[in-house]
């Protein structure tokens, strides 16, 4: 089982979204958190050291959680997905963009 923690900034769209999308994969435990304080569920110290893989959808939340947490951050393999946020909740397209660019960072070899 990997554990993945998908980022953005409050929570409230894109990383909720791909939390629901790959929830449902049996190789996969996954968390969203954002990084204002304003978040939904804001990270933590915790989430990071949880996570095997962090995928932030902008480069400013992979420069926050480096910022934020130098140490826990150094051992976490982070990608940055490029997602802007022009996207709600469950929207078909982020859900397109989601699965296009998160299947080929899973080091397990398959379909998510």
């Amino acid at each position: 089982m990997m554990n993945v923690l998908f980022i953005c900034s409050k929570n409230r769209w894109r990383s909720p979204t791909a939390e629901e999308v790959f929830k449902s994969d049996p190789r996969l435990d996954v968390r969203s958190r954002g990084v204002r304080r304003s978040a939904r569920r804001t990270v933590t110290s915790s989430d990071i050291k949880w996570a095997d893989l962090v995928m932030v959808m902008e480069p400013k939340h992979k420069q926050r959680l480096l910022a934020d947490y130098p140490g826990e951050m150094r051992y976490t393999e982070t990608h940055v997905l490029d997602i802007p946020d022009e996207y709600l909740y469950m929207d078909p397209e982020l859900i397109e963009i989601l699965t296009a660019t998160v299947r080929p960072l899973l080091r397990h070899g398959g379909d998510a």
